[in-house]
């Protein structure tokens, strides 16, 4: 059974990574498994300068898996990859938990805050937004938590999206 993938959506500076600063400790408290998945706009390294895993890149190797007892890194040139194509590297966690990834078609959970320098939340008109995070006034058509109801978001996810035999909403995504 593969995992399901959520994505937390919101504009720049909304507060993405600080909500799953959150709750990522507390879904892992109750025993979940977690893989996250993090859109970055530019070309990023995770090689130390001089270190074998970037002394192999620098030679040509156009991926390198570092393994330890405890770690596995994979570091791998790609033109362009789609989360259907990445998300096979998390394929034995409970739950996919993506941050960005906004114009792909799977459940969605917005953070809009009042301080962020925006006006409007971005995917109020979203057909896959499935809960909201705020603390403005805006009232979608979905669950609607504040920014630090942790505890109720992760009941909200528990209960909806994290894959068990139980769990009534098994979405499978693909895209």
């Amino acid at each position: 059974m593969r995992p399901t993938i959520i994505a937390i959506a919101g504009k720049s500076g909304s507060g993405k990574t600080t909500l799953l600063e959150k709750l990522i400790p507390e879904l892992k408290n109750r025993g979940h498994r977690l893989g996250t998945v993090k859109h970055a706009h530019k070309k990023f390294e995770l090689d130390k300068k001089g270190k074998d895993s970037w002394r192999h890149r620098q030679a040509g190797a156009h991926a390198t898996l570092v393994v330890s007892p405890e770690t596995i890194a994979l570091v791998k040139d790609r033109e362009s990859a789609t989360l259907a194509e990445l998300v096979h590297h998390l394929s034995d966690m409970d739950l996919i938990i993506v941050e960005g990834f906004k114009q792909e078609s799977l459940p969605k959970i917005e953070i809009f805050r009042t301080d962020s320098g925006h006006q409007e939340p971005l995917c109020l008109d979203d057909p896959d937004l499935a809960a909201f995070v705020t603390d403005s006034r805006h009232t979608p058509a979905v669950p609607t938590f504040g920014l630090e109801d942790i505890k109720a978001l992760a009941d909200f996810i528990e209960a909806g999206f994290i894959l068990t035999e139980e769990t009534p909403l098994n979405r499978e995504s693909t895209n």
